[in-house]
């Protein structure tokens, strides 16, 4: 007899390849406990139906009823005998009818339930509300910039949306999985035709939030969510605004759901396509004002309020001045002898020097040379910096209304 302590000291992978082999529905979600369970119970129910087969073979043999002729004389010995089956009834050549489906078990019945339950719950991109015990009242995606290489991605996704993606895909719904699908947009286009697929990322019910790594910033995304079905075709049901991921190496904040987006709002909002003047961010200003509690406009409106921007119209022009510095920097042989433009550089205990210098409106050469402490060895790197300053005309911005 298999017992459970045998059992557990196998692996997982063997013991759902037993569960196949016996037959054993929905041994594929089954977690090591579980199949334990299934096996020893399928164990127990193949040990009860063979003593039952056992006792029926040695139990006597219910008695033939002999078929007599009208005329009283015995059948021959080639003729069919009838006999009696467990019901009463008799067939043609004696033997019994067995036609009863086996029962499955109240524990197996249960699990099944739950199983099917998970499945379900793990497609349904509707499973939770919107936190007041209500139901999302329209569908929508929507895609913030966290840093340069990871976007969040929030959604809301209605029953009656699933039902119909349910019903569109038919038999190819039992193999659909719920999916993230990023798109890499063109740089001077968001049309659909300069779409190109990145990837799909699968999620799950439960959920409504995502976080995807993307690569080469910076570059513009687009995401929809939907299904993806077993032959690859896609059943979209909501597509998000456009983002921008910022240069590499340029100044984020940290994470923190939504705390780190409200120490931050400005800058997320803007990468997220918030100040975008081409349109389709309704539904990321009216996400922003929901959570964060606040009005979404212009930066001005944004930061400050529309008092602000109404009182900035009676003010003179306010003082605005922008310059540059460079800092060059560098690390070599504490006993070398560094120069900048002929110049000599002071070098810390370490080796590493580090020069500021002004950053005019024009193009600069700077040649660097370290030479060896005996004169010997002299490298030289050159420096080409340029600078362009551009003043822009003014923008008074009209209030959102």
């Amino acid at each position: 007899m298999i017992t459970a302590a045998k059992l557990r000291s196998h692996t997982v992978k063997d013991l759902a390849a037993s569960a196949k082999k016996k037959g054993i529905p929905g041994w594929h979600a089954m977690r090591k406990e579980d199949l334990v369970r299934a096996l020893v119970g399928k164990a127990r129910s193949d040990e009860a139906k063979r003593r039952r087969a056992k006792g029926t073979d040695d139990a006597s043999q219910p008695p033939k009823v002999v078929a007599k002729r009208s005329n009283g004389a015995a059948p021959k010995a080639d003729e069919p005998v009838a006999s009696k089956n467990g019901n009463g009834k008799t067939n043609g050549n004696g033997a019994e009818n067995h036609g009863e489906k086996p029962k499955r078990s109240y524990r197996t019945e249960r699990r099944l339930r739950e199983i099917r339950s998970q499945l379900t719950q793990s497609k349904d991109l509707s499973f939770r509300s919107n936190g007041n015990g209500q139901e999302y009242e329209k569908d929508r995606v929507i895609v913030m910039v966290r840093d340069a290489y990871w976007l969040h991605a929030y959604w809301e996704v209605t029953r009656q949306s699933v039902s119909r993606a349910r019903a569109a895909l038919g038999q190819r719904w039992h193999g659909a999985i719920p999916v993230l699908r990023l798109y890499q947009m063109a740089n001077d286009n968001t049309t659909s035709s300069e779409r190109k697929i990145v990837r799909d990322v699968q999620v799950h019910g439960g959920v409504n939030n995502w976080y995807l790594d993307v690569d080469h910033p910076p570059m513009s995304f687009q995401v929809d969510i939907g299904y993806l079905a077993g032959d690859g075709s896609f059943l979209g049901l909501a597509r998000s605004n456009v983002v921008v991921t910022p240069q590499s190496g340029s100044a984020g904040s940290g994470d923190g759901n939504w705390d780190g987006v409200a120490e931050d709002f400005d800058r997320i909002y803007a990468l997220s396509g918030g100040y975008d003047e081409t349109g389709g961010r309704s539904d990321l200003k009216a996400l922003f004002e929901e959570r964060l509690r606040r009005p979404m406009g212009s930066p001005t409106v944004t930061r400050f309020g529309l008092g602000a921007q109404s009182m900035s119209r009676s003010r003179q022009q306010i003082p605005f001045n922008v310059d540059a510095e460079l800092i060059v920097h560098g690390v070599t042989d504490p006993h070398a002898h560094v120069t900048l433009k002929g110049e000599p550089v002071r070098l810390e205990s370490d080796g590493t020097f580090s020069v500021r210098l002004n950053l005019p409106d024009r193009r600069q050469v700077l040649p660097v040379v370290a030479s060896s402490a005996d004169g010997v060895e002299q490298q030289t790197i050159v420096l080409a910096v340029e600078r362009n300053t551009k003043t822009m005309e003014p923008i008074i911005r009209e209030p959102d209304v």
